[in-house]
């Protein structure tokens, strides 16, 4: 996880291969002192990683950092307000100053907490006055540490750097390759993309209080109730520990449902006895056009392809069925707690399974949405969920 907003921090680290989650820290920065720039940018790279780690339910290996520019032994960070960035870069032109980037990386499997500091030797041109007021009025140099970039609209007034160029952006690489050693990350495994989660026995076992409790289940519930047709019969892919699906038997439906996980059917058969099967979602065991509904709350965010899944949930339903399924369910969870959506897309997207949905004969014709009680990852409110429905063409 990164802890911190700079959009260059993390292009940086998307650029090397890497796709962090990003939680903003809120750490004040204006009321941390130290004894030099560099102590400064290290104290707040600490406090930033620290604010996040106090926010988390699940293990992270968490990132802070911090940049701030010395010229003369005094530390520059952001200067806020036009007037001060036009002074800075004034007084900055032609010179040089070191840019320090503190790093945190906090790992809470192992509790250890890891602090370094890069720096960088930059030199400036000789701007003109023109140049500086035309630089400050794009508000570029107003929300970065020292008034500049290097990888932005500032780049050409950078006449060179002595050290590490990704330090400059605002995260050392090198250097976090070797911290994360230090955790027993190899920097390589960042580049894979994740496997699937094992739902072993004893993470199955506290699903349901990790992940909202039956409050959750019963918001998601009542939203896939409002949207079911009447009567007839309903299969829940992914059915996990058959909270939501026994929510929905209390409301007067005949639910089935499949999972592949065994720790989790454990849980389930007791919810639904004698109507769960362990089953891939791609390969149901159900001949064709046998289901009036087909039901996936937060499955297809975890697939690498949600493509086979959406073939196959047309193949068992019986024409005007309908699909219903959560959508877009990383980004509600982001968007609530104040973090940026990823740059690469989930295979719940909208967009993707509206495109893919209509290859099978699938077409959406209505949405809702619940709240997600206590999924927030900050303080922020509950998490919002879109759920749509499919229906399956007559034909």
């Amino acid at each position: 996880m990164l802890a911190s907003a700079s959009p260059a921090r993390l292009q940086t680290l998307r650029d090397a291969g890497v796709e962090p989650e990003v939680i903003v820290s809120g750490v004040d920065e204006d009321h941390v002192t130290a004894d030099s720039p560099g102590d400064l940018a290290r104290t707040l790279a600490v406090l930033k990683a620290r604010a996040v780690v106090a926010t988390l339910d699940d293990h992270a290996t968490v990132l802070g950092c911090d940049s701030v520019l010395e010229i003369d032994g005094v530390a520059y960070g952001k200067p806020g307000t036009p007037e001060i960035a036009r002074e800075r870069l004034r007084s900055m032109r032609g010179r040089s100053g070191i840019l320090h980037t503190g790093h945190c990386l906090f790992d809470t499997a192992s509790k250890r907490e890891l602090r370094e500091l890069a720096s960088t030797t930059v030199h400036f041109a000789d701007l003109t006055d023109d140049e500086v007021d035309a630089y400050v009025a794009t508000g570029e140099p107003l929300v970065v540490a020292g008034s500049f970039t290097v990888d932005g609209l500032g780049g050409p007034f950078v006449t060179g750097i002595e050290g590490d160029y990704h330090n400059v952006v605002g995260v050392s690489l090198p250097l976090l390759r070797r911290m994360l050693a230090e955790v027993d990350i190899a920097w390589p495994s960042l580049w894979q993309s994740p496997k699937p989660f094992a739902y072993d026995e004893a993470e199955a076992a506290r699903y349901d209080e990790s992940r909202g409790g039956l409050e959750r289940a019963h918001a998601a519930a009542s939203a896939v109730h409002d949207l079911l047709p009447k009567g007839g019969r309903v299969l829940e892919v992914g059915t996990g520990t058959g909270s939501v699906a026994a929510e929905l038997v209390a409301q007067g439906n005949l639910v089935h449902g499949v999972d592949l996980s065994p720790a989790m059917l454990h849980h389930a058969r007791f919810r639904l006895p004698g109507h769960v099967a362990l089953a891939d979602a791609t390969r149901l065991p159900i001949a064709d056009r046998r289901c009036d509904a087909v039901v996936a709350v937060w499955l297809l965010h975890l697939v690498d392809d949600s493509e086979p899944i959406l073939a196959e949930v047309a193949r068992v339903l019986r024409p005007d069925g309908v699909f219903i399924t959560t959508t877009e369910k990383s980004d509600a969870t982001r968007y609530a707690s104040g973090r940026v959506p990823p740059e690469r897309r989930s295979q719940d997207a909208l967009t993707h399974l509206v495109a893919r949905a209509a290859q099978y004969g699938l077409t959406l014709d209505a949405a809702t949405s619940f709240a997600g009680h206590n999924q927030s990852r900050s303080s922020g409110p509950d998490p919002i969920y879109p759920m749509i429905r499919f229906r399956r063409s007559t034909h």
